[in-house]
Parts: structure tokens; sequence; C-alpha cells
């Protein structure tokens, strides 16, 4: 009796450490973005839209419809700035050439003054440098850009012309504490702000996240960020979901193992 009382609680002892091994950050991250959802967020009368996934960084979310045929894509991007009190700023950015920040086209959502309605800007991010006030022309044609406030998140909306036929992009997503100027102020650089960006499948799956650059130091830009995959709603389970999964499946099948020997 001894000693199978000693044998399963060895069993039990590299169960805990392959549990501590085999949770990955990114699949806790995968889990953690699928669990938080999207389909709980309302849209006012007129707005609704085909697809959502719950991003795995910042807590925003971003639904889309997009028609293949035409190229027409249309985005509801949902975060909650990060000034206190609801300060700052929102972004959602299409990079038609890369994967980071620089030559992304970026939807900006800000009040231009601290007690005015929220205004959408468009930038076309060249390099690592301040943004202005107004806005610059972007490589896609724009139309339908607002945005609002709701339960202390911004919701910006817009239309974008694609190239017909496209049909998976680089998606970059940031959140900012301050407007200045009627210009945004530059993010921080926490890992989160950092890893904000990911591969998105506009059919409605998700594609694991691209692999992270170096971060250049001293970047300042609303559409900074790193790396990562959306969780979708609807559609083909995502890689990050299912990279999730794996390391469960492996010890509940590790624990069945044990459990006959024992």
């Amino acid at each position: 009796m001894a000693s199978a009382t000693q044998h399963h609680r060895r069993a039990m002892a590299v169960l805990a450490v392959l549990l501590a091994t085999m949770a990955s950050p990114t699949a806790t991250r995968a889990a953690a973005a699928a669990a938080g959802g999207c389909d709980g967020d309302k849209f006012p009368a007129g707005r609704s839209y085909a697809h959502c996934a719950a991003l795995p960084y910042l807590g925003a979310r971003l639904h889309w419809t997009h028609d293949a045929k035409t190229g027409s894509l249309s985005v509801a991007f949902v975060a909650k700035p990060a000034g206190a009190g609801g300060a700052g700023w929102v972004s959602w950015a299409i990079n038609p050439t890369g994967e980071g920040m620089k030559g992304a086209q970026a939807l900006v959502a800000l009040r231009p003054s601290p007690a005015g309605p929220y205004a959408v800007n468009t930038y076309n991010i060249t390099g690592y440098k301040p943004f202005g006030a107004n806005s610059t022309a972007i490589s896609f044609k724009t139309a339908e850009l607002a945005a609002d406030e709701s339960a202390g998140e911004v919701r910006l909306y817009g239309k974008l012309q694609l190239a017909p036929g496209t049909e998976v992009v680089n998606h970059i997503w940031q959140v900012g504490s301050a407007v200045t100027g009627g210009a945004p102020t530059k993010h921080a650089f926490d890992k989160d702000n950092l890893q904000s960006k990911g591969r998105l499948a506009l059919s409605g799956a998700a594609l694991a996240p691209a692999p992270a650059p170096a971060a250049a130091a001293g970047v300042s830009s609303p559409a900074k960020g790193g790396s990562g995959a959306a969780s979708p709603s609807g559609g083909k389970p995502s890689a990050a979901t299912a990279a999730a999964s794996a390391p469960v499946l492996m010890l509940l099948a590790l624990a069945a193992g044990f459990m006959a020997i024992v």
C-alpha cells in the first residue's frame, strides 16, 4: 500500500510539472482572448457585421464584413483608451507592405478637443515620428468614418476599399492615453502594446500570429505592435485556439495513463 501511495504522489508531481511547463504564454493568451469573446458587443441601429474577433492584446475586439468580389471592407473596432477617465485614443490599421508599424494605413479615433465629439483621422505611417492634428492620405479609399463611446470604450467605424480578391491582411491595433493639440500622443511600450498585431483572414477564420520583429527603441505611433492571432466568432477554430487546446489534451492523455498505472 505504501509503495502504491508513493507511486501515486510521484505521478501527481510529474503532472504538476508538465502543467507548468506546457501552459505557454501564447496558449494562455489565446485562451483568455477566446474566453473574453466579442459576441456581446452592441452597436447603434444600422450597424451589423458578419464576423467578429476578440483580439489577444489590449482588450480589443474587431467586427467586420468583407465582400471578396468588390474588396469592400466595413469594420468596427472596439477598445478602451489608455488614459484616466477615458482620455486618449484608439487605433486600427492595415499594413499592405509588411507586418510592423512602418507602412501601416491607420484609422485613429480621438477627441480633437476634450469637450468635443469623437472624430476619426487617417494616417499613412511612413516612419517613426509624431503624428499631427490633421489626417494624411492613406492608400485605401475610405468612407463612413465615425466613432462613438459606450461604457468607457470607444467604437471606431469605417469602410475601406481593398483590392478585389484580398483574402488576408496584416492588421495592427493600439491605444494611447492622451491627445495634445488635436494630435494623438505616443502610446505606452508595455508588452501588450508591442505585440498588438497579427494576420486576419477576412473570411472570418483567424490565422496564426506572424513572427514578432525586434522592437525599435524610442518609437512612437498609434500603430506600433508585436504579434497576435485573433479568436474569431464563427467559422473554423483559429490556430491560436488550437494551440491553447493542445497542451490540455496532452495532459488529459498523460493523466489517463498515470491513472491506469496506479
